[in-house]
C-alpha cells in the first residue's frame, strides 16, 4: 500500500490518501505498454500520404531514343524513377493504420500506466480544485505551489469539468482529460499526473475493484 500525500492549493500537506499500485497492476509489463502506446499512435495517423508512380506522371511514353547504336545505355520513358521528374519505383497509397489490441489488455495497460506513475513518484494529489471561474493564473500558481511549473503534466478530472479545462488549456505541455477516458499513451506521455481527491476514490472504487476481479 502506498501513502499519498493530499496538497491544498498552497502546495501544503493536508492529509494523506491510500492508493495500492499492486491492485491496479500486480506487475508492469513493458511489452504490453509499448504495444498500447504504438496502437494509440498508430491510430492518429492520416494515412493520407501519397506519391505518383511512373504511371501518373506527366510525360510522354515514347522512348527517348533508339536501343541500338547511339553508344549510350538503353533507355525507355522519361517517366522512369531513375529520371529527374519520373515517378516513384513504390509509390505510397492512402492507407488506413488503424487497428486495435483486445479491450482487456488495453484496460490494463491504462491501470499498468497509472501505477506506474504512483512508483516513480509522479502522481500528485490535490485536494479539490475550486475554481469558481476559468482562471488561468490560478492553476499556474497550482503549479508553482506543487513543483510542477515547467513540467509536462496531465490533469485527471472527475468527469467533463469546463472550468479547470477552460483554465488549463492555454498553459504548455498541459493536458485536460476526464480520468473515465485516460488511455496509456495520455498518461505516459506526460512526466506528471495530478489528480483530486475525488478522482483517487474514483480509482479505488472502479479499477482497483475490476483489477481484483480480473485476478
Amino acid at each position: 500500500m502506498t501513502t499519498l500525500t493530499v496538497y491544498n492549493r498552497q502546495g501544503e500537506p493536508v492529509g494523506t490518501v491510500e492508493l495500492d499500485p499492486k491492485l491496479l497492476a500486480p506487475r508492469i509489463n513493458k511489452q504490453l505498454l509499448h504495444d498500447a502506446v504504438v496502437m494509440y499512435q498508430n491510430n492518429l495517423r492520416q494515412g493520407s500520404a501519397k506519391t505518383k508512380s511512373r504511371s501518373e506522371v506527366a510525360g510522354s511514353t515514347r522512348k527517348l531514343y533508339r536501343q541500338k547504336g547511339t553508344g549510350h545505355a538503353r533507355a525507355g520513358s522519361r517517366r522512369t524513377n531513375i529520371r529527374r521528374g519520373g515517378g516513384h519505383c513504390f509509390a505510397k497509397r492512402p492507407r488506413d493504420w488503424s487497428y486495435r489490441l483486445p479491450r482487456k489488455a488495453l484496460q490494463l495497460a491504462t491501470r499498468m500506466a497509472v501505477a506506474s506513475k504512483i512508483l516513480d513518484d509522479q502522481f500528485r494529489v490535490l485536494q479539490s480544485w475550486e475554481l469558481q471561474e476559468p482562471k488561468t493564473r490560478e492553476v499556474v500558481a497550482v503549479f508553482r505551489a506543487l513543483g510542477l511549473e515547467g513540467q509536462s503534466v496531465l490533469i485527471a478530472t472527475e468527469g467533463y469539468d469546463p472550468v479547470v479545462y477552460r483554465s488549463a488549456r492555454n498553459i504548455p505541455r498541459v493536458d485536460i482529460c476526464p480520468v473515465q477516458e485516460v488511455n496509456a499513451l495520455v498518461v505516459l506521455k506526460p512526466r506528471f499526473m495530478l489528480v483530486t481527491e475525488s478522482v483517487v476514490k474514483w480509482i479505488q472504487e472502479n479499477w482497483c475493484q475490476a483489477a481484483a476481479v480480473a485476478g
